[in-house]
């Protein structure tokens, strides 16, 4: 009896488990925007800062601090991507679902990118 009790109770706890890495598989669909007057994940704003530096290297820019705050450098270096790079929608230094996946998509080569680790933190289209 108690090792049926113990295989329910481990059964039901990988059940949870499985939910709620299942559930947060496409939770960046939904992540919130980061920019100004945005609670700004510092891990969400350290992705912001590490894949935009991805865009000035290539363009011959100084990288930006990766630093997780939030403030008027990393804002301007959001404007610099979004007006030199396509499909990023609108020049407001909000990183939105548009902007996220151009940040995403720029360098395949980051294993930050694409739908690595900072996939979950920025906003995307669906069907990202």
């Amino acid at each position: 009896m108690r090792s049926l009790i113990r295989c329910a109770i481990v059964t039901a706890t990988a059940a949870v488990v499985m939910s709620t890495a299942i559930g947060s598989a496409s939770a960046q669909v939904g992540a919130p925007y980061i920019g100004d007057g945005y609670s700004n994940n510092v891990h969400a704003v350290w992705c912001v800062q590490h894949l935009v530096n991805d865009y000035r290297r290539a363009a011959g820019k100084p990288a930006i601090p990766e630093d997780n705050l939030w403030g008027p450098q990393t804002r301007n270096a959001v404007v610099d991507f979004q007006a030199n790079t396509d499909n990023t929608g609108a020049i407001d230094g909000v990183v939105g679902p548009l902007t996220g996946r151009g940040l995403l998509n720029y360098d395949g080569t980051d294993i930050y990118a694409g739908h690595g680790y900072c996939f979950g933190f920025l906003p995307t289209p669906p069907g990202f």
